[in-house]
């Protein structure tokens, strides 16, 4: 399994003590954090430096990934959606919740488009009008399952919920 953005690791509860998890996470200072919290969830992390348009996972090679409130950070948005196809073997999953743009037109995207600046700079990157259900839907997975849901925060209230699947050779 791959995380990408795995932060100071909330999700690690989540998997089973004998998952071989691998945590692509580029920032430096998160990494004590999820080690301490691999090491108190029982999970042998494998932590990398990794980008997640470049990650240093062997082809075909991951039953799954994971993604949490991150594709909105990563610099090359369908460069990693194509390592995500990448790294998964034939029939995997991506699993992923993220914030999206708010419908064009609306004054909520009006508003993500004003204040994207200041997200980039204050929340590590983050692109709150960033078209991120879209770029999954057309990344080449033989399928996607999309729920949309609104979230607790204003400015990022429209999320997305779901799994894409790598075609099967």
């Amino acid at each position: 399994m791959i995380e990408i953005g795995p932060g100071t690791g909330p999700n690690l509860r989540y998997y089973a003590n004998t998952v071989r998890w691998i945590g692509i996470e580029p920032n430096s200072y998160m990494r004590a954090y999820l080690k301490r919290e691999a090491e108190r969830t029982g999970i042998t992390a494998d932590l990398r430096g990794d980008r997640a348009d470049a990650m240093e996972c062997a082809d075909d090679s991951a039953d799954g990934v994971v993604s949490t409130l991150v594709l909105c950070s990563v610099p090359d948005l369908r460069g990693a959606l194509a390592e995500i196809l990448r790294v998964l073997k034939p029939g995997g999953r991506f699993v992923f919740i993220e914030h999206v743009a708010a419908p064009p037109g609306t004054r909520l995207r009006k508003w993500q488009r004003r204040l994207r600046p200041w997200f980039h700079f204050f929340a590590d990157g983050c692109n709150p009008d960033r078209e991120t259900s879209r770029a999954i839907e057309s990344a080449g997975f033989s399928e996607v399952s999309v729920e949309h849901f609104d979230g607790p925060v204003p400015i990022v209230r429209p999320h997305i919920a779901g799994v894409a699947i790598k075609k099967i050779a």
